[in-house]
């Protein structure tokens, strides 16, 4: 074993729940769940939208919740083309608030490297 790999098998990694008050019924706010992003996930989403961590368009944070977004048991929300399609056709705030909650913790280059 690798140690990049022994080393990944050490870390814990957190599950955050989201929760969407716009897509909330009588019973509550809907609750969505995702995983830290990784280095294979932001390489996944620059090679589709190249300006991702400088400049997130809003067609990038719905292939970014498509990507990550999960339920209660850890299965993916959205699976298909048409799941896109219909979170592209959602208010643009509702999404920019889900992308936000989901990863607020990502800092872009410029920032990280001044710290």
């Amino acid at each position: 074993m690798g140690l990049a790999r022994e080393l990944r098998s050490r870390r814990k990694v957190e599950t955050k729940m989201v929760e969407v008050d716009a897509w909330g019924d009588e019973n509550g706010a809907f609750r969505l769940y995702c995983r830290p992003l990784t280095c294979y996930d932001i390489s996944m989403l620059q090679k589709k939208h190249k300006d991702f961590m400088t400049n997130t368009t809003i067609t990038a944070m719905v292939d970014l919740i498509v990507m990550k977004a999960l339920d209660e048991d850890g299965n993916k929300l959205f699976t298909s083309a048409d799941d896109r399609a219909d979170l592209m056709g959602e208010q643009t705030d509702v999404i920019a608030d889900i992308a936000n909650e989901m990863f607020n913790d990502i800092v872009p280059e410029e920032k990280a490297l001044k710290n």
